[in-house]
């Protein structure tokens, strides 16, 4: 990828997700939006989650935090993630309620001084949720209570977040009822899925009716990781085939991006 470095880069700049069916560069601003990313497993989801780190990772008016259950996908960015959430609840509770907080600042801020909309700085950066697998945080790990409470702010900070340019980006195999609410799931502007199971579930994934309207992820190609649908701003699904990068350039980025934003890289 031939991307820009460096401080010369921007959260309000268009991010690159890969190329179209047509061989045409697929971007997309997430300034002021947020996206959830679908596919079974092996189907390219965490690889494009990756190269959208990679890329956040070198905007200094973007932090970033990361919430990563397995302790795999997302760890080469521990270091450059102001936050990093692993399989623990109460870590994760504490940090979306840090995220309402920081909400809730910027909104009394914004409107005593009568602004609809931050702008992001070095000085007052955008936050970039990177969330894979919801799931273990709202139908797995702790309590009901806890899975529902994570849930309830969850869905506040998508649902309120945008303005005060705080950015969710969310990944699921599969974003059904159980995993997470359907009154939260519609509110994601952008959605991407890879190789679905079922037409249901690529409807789960792009909304109703879009498999019978001829954008079936179950028809993706699984032996080409990255094959995908992209919904992005209002218009019909788009084909396309998601950028990924090899841990060697991923383990390249995080260090350079720990160095860029201070952080002291682990031993």
């Amino acid at each position: 990828m031939n991307i820009a470095l460096g401080p010369v880069m921007s959260i309000k700049d268009p991010i690159y997700l890969g190329r179209s069916a047509s061989n045409e560069a697929v971007n997309v601003t997430m300034y002021g939006k947020n996206m959830m990313l679908n596919g079974e497993p092996g189907s390219g989801k965490s690889g494009l989650m990756n190269n959208m780190i990679a890329q956040v990772s070198l905007m200094p008016d973007a932090r970033m935090l990361g919430f990563d259950a397995k302790l795999v996908e997302l760890m080469p960015w521990a270091d450059v993630m102001d936050v990093f959430v692993g399989p623990e609840m109460r870590k994760a509770l504490q940090t979306m309620l840090w995220i309402q907080k920081l909400m809730d600042r910027r909104y009394d801020w914004m409107s005593r001084n009568r602004i609809r909309k931050l702008v992001p700085s070095p000085a007052e950066p955008a936050w970039v949720l990177f969330l894979d697998e919801v799931a273990y945080y709202t139908s797995v790990a702790g309590t009901k209570v806890e899975q529902e409470l994570f849930s309830a702010l969850f869905r506040d900070v998508v649902a309120r977040g945008r303005a005060a340019a705080i950015i969710p980006i969310m990944g699921t195999q599969r974003a059904s009822f159980d995993i997470l609410p359907t009154a939260l799931r519609d509110l994601f502007a952008y959605r991407w899925t890879g190789r679905a199971t079922t037409p249901g579930s690529s409807d789960v994934a792009l909304g109703a009716g879009w498999a019978e309207a001829g954008y079936n992820a179950m028809s993706l190609d699984p032996k080409k990781p990255g094959d995908s649908f992209l919904l992005a701003e209002g218009n019909a699904p788009q084909r396309m085939r998601a950028a990924w990068m090899t841990d060697e350039e991923i383990q390249t980025v995080a260090a350079f991006a720990a160095q860029l934003r201070g952080h002291r890289a682990s031993a």
